[in-house]
């Protein structure tokens, strides 16, 4: 150390020199290692995505270690651009590895809507030129584009009626009071509708809106947001019904539940402070027939039920008559009894997703091979999925029973052949047995091409209500569960028909209390046509 410091030169210049060229030497090798530390992280969600697409979607444990990957990425990946460390194509040390890792990230300019507002600012430098004072003449212009950002603003609308009287006979005339969402209420039609998206499909608490109104300007007490969010949907609920009557009356169904905590006050704990708290459901209904490519418009219908009893949904299908695609729930078996004539007013089609799933887990924890060729078994099964997706019915029923129909015969008989081979009482044994015991429905979709092999359009409506409730944590009675599910039934339906569900909830909230209820299903996302087009159509 010391013969290393008597090298050293006397110069403060140069000493400085050496200084500042230490500190970028060790800014650069801070600014690699994140990159690199970045470069693991994208080759873990890399190699996660690719055994999801090899064995079909992974379990819930696997989707949440995902997720943690991708925020953990994130943050590397703005830490080395705050560093100063490109991230993007012209990284000429990292870019292929990093194209290798994380093909899916788009990196360029942002796509926005051609409907996007534009504003331009032309710089003219003059009619005179700076040096001699000479003419100038246009030759071209050079045109660059930021994309800026518009904060939202609160607006008070004043409403004047004013008051006439007729110089001939007196009679007051007055243009009657414009109907509002909410009686006697101060919120207009697009404000409460950004309230009801804010809270059910961007998950935004009434507290945190609340916040941020009062950086707008407007300080909205919650008990008031309360009161506008639940009257809001009271008068959206006979859309909601509309909706869930037309999605009940297909003769197909996707469902799926998940619980919701639910505030009891029946319900005491050791803590008086602590209120009780009991776990509901929300059930949901898919209509979707757009992977056969089927005319019905996409639906969704959500209700709430205080337990996860079998009554529910028994309740909720009283008129249903067709296949129902679900899980293994015990509540359902009422419903795929035979009637008095023999048939069954419900057919049952299982889902191959969960299967596999069981199989996914095990081979992760245990890295069974048996698992291992049972994903692959299945996940062959998919690779034929993948490529009819969209064709007609009757396209896919004959290429399922020409190439899905030999490996799901194989694949049974593999399951009892390894059955007499492996424990009777393992859990792969048990998944094998899961679809001995319902053979008939896990078969079905291979005599009906308009019978899906799983069930993920169930789960990826659910999905919302999962978010929703790391939020709100609990709804607080039995009627705010049934406000959820009402809410949730118009915004997901209207996203099914590809609406901005807070334009479409604007429209809507504006003209629903002056709609003839005869006509209300021209409100319905699938019929709704702006008023500003109605208007231009008159």
């Amino acid at each position: 150390m010391l013969s290393s410091l008597d090298r050293l030169p006397d110069d403060p210049a140069a000493l400085k020199a050496i200084i500042l060229a230490q500190q970028e030497e060790v800014a650069r090798l801070t600014a690699s290692a994140r990159a690199y530390e970045a470069l693991v992280q994208a080759l873990k969600i890399r190699i996660a995505r690719l055994q999801r697409q090899k064995f079909g979607p992974s379990s819930e444990k696997i989707e949440r270690e995902i997720e943690q990957l991708q925020l953990t990425l994130e943050d590397l990946e703005v830490a080395m651009a705050a560093a100063g460390t490109p991230t993007g194509p012209d990284d000429t040390e990292l870019q292929p590895e990093a194209a290798l890792a994380s093909p899916q990230r788009r990196r360029g300019k942002p796509r926005v809507a051609d409907h996007a507002p534009r504003e331009r600012i032309v710089l003219d430098p003059g009619d005179r030129c700076p040096e001699c004072g000479g003419t100038l003449r246009l030759i071209g212009e050079d045109v660059s584009e930021i994309l800026d950002f518009i904060a939202a603003k609160l607006k008070v609308v004043e409403t004047a009626r004013l008051k006439k009287s007729c110089r001939s006979c007196e009679n007051i005339v007055q243009p009657p009071a414009p109907t509002r969402p909410i009686r006697r209420g101060m919120f207009g039609p697009g404000l409460l509708a950004h309230i009801l998206v804010s809270k059910f499909d961007d998950h935004l608490p009434l507290y945190r809106q609340a916040e941020i109104f009062v950086r707008l300007g407007a300080d909205i007490p919650r008990s008031t947001l309360i009161d506008s969010c639940g009257q809001g949907i009271a008068t959206l609920r006979p859309l909601s019904d509309l909706i869930k009557s037309e999605v009940m009356r297909a003769d197909r169904l996707h469902v799926d539940d998940t619980p919701i905590k639910v505030l009891d006050p029946s319900r005491r704990t050791a803590d008086p402070m602590v209120r009780g708290v009991k776990e509901g459901r929300i059930w949901v209904y898919v209509r979707d027939d757009r992977p056969w490519g089927g005319s019905a418009p996409p639906g969704a219908a959500y209700y709430f039920a205080p337990d996860r009893r079998g009554e529910h949904p028994q309740r909720h299908l009283a008129t249903f008559s067709g296949v129902l695609q679900a899980d293994a729930y015990g509540g359902f078996k009422k419903l795929y009894a035979a009637g008095t004539d023999g048939a069954s007013r419900i057919r049952e089609a299982a889902c191959w997703a969960h299967l596999r799933r069981d199989f996914h887990d095990l081979w992760k924890t245990t890295g069974s091979p048996i698992a291992k060729e049972a994903l692959d078994r299945i996940g062959a099964l998919y690779d034929i999925e993948r490529d009819i997706a969209g064709k007609s019915a009757e396209m896919r029923r004959q290429v399922r029973q020409n190439h899905s129909r030999p490996l799901v015969d194989a694949f049974r008989i593999w399951c009892e052949t390894q059955l007499l081979r492996i424990p009777g009482k393992g859990d792969l044994a048990n998944a094998m047995r899961y679809a001995l015991n319902r053979w008939p429905a896990f078969t079905l979709f291979l005599e009906d091409g308009r019978v899906a092999i799983d069930n993920n359009a169930a789960e990826r409506a659910i999905r919302p209500i999962v978010i929703g409730r790391k939020n709100y944590l609990f709804a607080g009675s039995n009627a705010g569960g049934e406000t959820i599910a009402d809410a949730m039934t118009i915004i997901e339906t209207a996203k099914f028909a590809g609406l901005n569900p807070e334009a479409y909830l604007a429209d809507v909230l504006g003209r629903i209390n002056d709609h003839i209820v005869t006509r209300l299903h021209e409100l319905l996302p699938w019929h709704w046509k702006p008023l500003s087009q109605h208007r231009q159509a008159a």
